[in-house]
């Protein structure tokens, strides 16, 4: 599929979604349009491995628009139906029953039965409890079917869902729908939603272009990025992983290479976000047994398996990305002064966690690995206890490249955001300035990072470029001597200097017009005479 039919499905989808939300805001809209496009991809996905493993025994339908073909097997054997489920759990990880297919669920939807919004719950509690052998409990509790927005009563409400099934179903007809495209299709419609959503869109979303930037930077070698990507990362991970497409991201990009990842691993407080993330994973073609996301706070670190204690046992992460709140309030305990996360470096402020962030990622990186963390410019120049942090982390060697990004690039925030590189253990025993604020393309409602100044940046990161103002490799003598003020306008200016002017150049210049203002002015009076009107002075 091309990305300008890509591109189409989303603007059908979108179309679909503003048509027909009505009273409902497009934030609860979005857990409905997203839950039937996940149902979707499980039910294409499942019946082709179903007929793949039925062989000459899958059944056909003639033609029959109120069937599928799996519950025709059903029907015809009844003994072999728990065999089959128990093969389709070692093939793809889980079960939908036919009764739950998307093309059953459709087809209610088409004759407007009044079976449908039951149908649908037990769909969504099958799925959520049996379906997987891993439980996604409350997979989709932030859809509520019973929910006055979608009608006064029941009748009402079956209606409203009969139309949206039966929009969604015609708008995908005209295209592929293999996971690729519908994962596309998914990730479209975050980002629409997100656009609709303000500043709530932080909490779960990265555009796709700064997204890009932070996966091929962890998927290059860390000690040597020259030498390109890397064959495999055992494990990534995501303190606040939103929507989940910052990891996914970072598996496209391995996968562009030829490269895999071991395990993927996010953690999302959110209970609506952690709930897309997990969505979007399945429906990317993750399987539940390569993935692991996890609901909770991360400031608190409340995940168990985080919290290990035997050193033996605790875990490391090959690369780390991260978009997280930007200077959130936090309430750190007496107890959190403590905490192996912090101890070395002290708290970050009550007014800003943006430093809590990064150092609970830090604790977790591999002594090769590479974090890359989107923050708000603030952490780069601001005193008290965040000063202290950057002094120790800079003394420590462990900021390997800071890279300014351009305003306006968020959905939650127009202001300006950096991105931090970071390194247990680096080469370079400087810091690398890159100053890509001046390069992007001015958008209506966001600006745009365009594919060379995404490329720009990243091959100056790999290979430790050096250019006028936009990028300076600086020692930390140089940083010190700054009182450890990152601020890049210090290091990589992007203004252009006032071009020095020649006095006697210009002086000589003002002669020669004079004498061309005399001379034209001469032969004017000479016309002016012929003419016998009066010369000018």
């Amino acid at each position: 599929m091309t990305e300008q039919d890509q591109k189409a499905l989303g603007k059908i989808l979108w179309a679909i979604a503003d048509q027909l939300r009505g009273a409902m805001n497009a934030d609860d809209f979005r857990d409905y349009m997203l839950s039937f496009l996940f149902l979707r991809y499980l039910s294409d996905n499942y019946e082709a491995a179903a007929k793949k493993e039925l062989g000459r025994d899958y059944p056909a339908t003639q033609g029959r628009p109120d069937v599928t073909p799996l519950s025709l097997w059903y029907k015809a054997n009844p003994k072999d139906t728990a065999k089959f489920e128990e093969q389709m759990r070692r093939k793809v990880h889980y079960v939908v029953k036919p009764e739950h297919l998307w093309g059953s669920i459709a087809q209610l939807a088409k004759v407007q039965s009044s079976d449908l919004l039951k149908t649908l719950q037990a769909g969504f509690k099958f799925i959520e409890t049996e379906s997987f052998d891993t439980t996604f409990q409350g997979l989709f509790s932030e859809i509520n079917l019973s929910s006055d927005k979608l009608g006064k009563d029941y009748t009402a409400r079956n209606a409203k869902l009969c139309t949206i099934v039966t929009e969604i179903n015609n708008g995908l007809q005209q295209f592929s729908t293999d996971e690729d495209v519908l994962g596309d299709a998914y990730e479209y419609l975050i980002g629409e939603f997100a656009a609709g959503s303000g500043k709530k869109a932080g909490e779960f979303y990265t555009p796709q272009q700064v997204s890009t930037i932070l996966s091929r930077i962890v998927t290059l070698d860390s000690q040597e990025p020259k030498t390109g990507v890397k064959k495999k990362l055992e494990s990534v991970f995501d303190f606040a992983c939103g929507s989940g497409s910052l990891l996914l991201n970072v598996r496209n990009q391995l996968r562009k290479h030829s490269a895999s990842v071991g395990r993927i691993y996010g953690q999302e407080k959110n209970i609506t976000t952690y709930n897309l993330a997990r969505m979007n994973m399945l429906l990317h073609g993750v399987k539940d047994t390569e993935f692991e996301i996890y609901h909770g706070d991360t400031l608190s670190n409340d995940w168990d398996m985080l919290r290990e204690a035997n050193p033996a046992k605790k875990p490391y992460f090959d690369a780390i990305v991260a978009n997280p709140p930007f200077s959130l309030r936090w309430e750190p305990t007496d107890a959190t002064g403590d905490d192996v996360r912090f101890k070395s470096h002290g708290l970050a402020p009550k007014s800003a966690a943006d430093f809590a962030f990064l150092l609970h990622g830090l604790n977790f990186l591999k002594p090769e690995g590479t974090m890359a963390i989107i923050l708000p410019h603030g952490v780069l120049f601001r005193g008290g206890a965040e000063e202290r942090i950057r002094r120790k982390l800079l003394e420590d060697g462990h900021i390997d490249t800071v890279i300014g990004l351009p305003v306006n690039l968020f959905y939650s925030t127009g202001i300006p955001v950096c991105i931090l590189v970071l390194k247990k253990c680096k080469k370079p025993d400087d810091v690398l300035i890159i100053n890509a604020s001046e390069h992007f393309e001015k958008g209506k409602r966001q600006n745009k990072l365009r594919d060379d100044d995404i490329n720009k940046i990243v091959e100056t990161y790999q290979f430790r470029k050096e250019e006028p103002r936009y990028s300076k490799r600086v020692s930390l003598e140089e940083i010190t001597k700054q009182d450890y003020n990152l601020n890049i306008s210090r290091y990589v200016s992007t203004a252009v200097a006032d071009e020095e002017i020649d006095l006697l150049k210009v002086n000589g210049q003002l002669v020669e017009l004079e004498k061309t203002i005399k001379t034209t002015r001469d032969k004017h009076n000479e016309f002016l005479k012929e003419l016998g009107l009066p010369v000018v002075p």
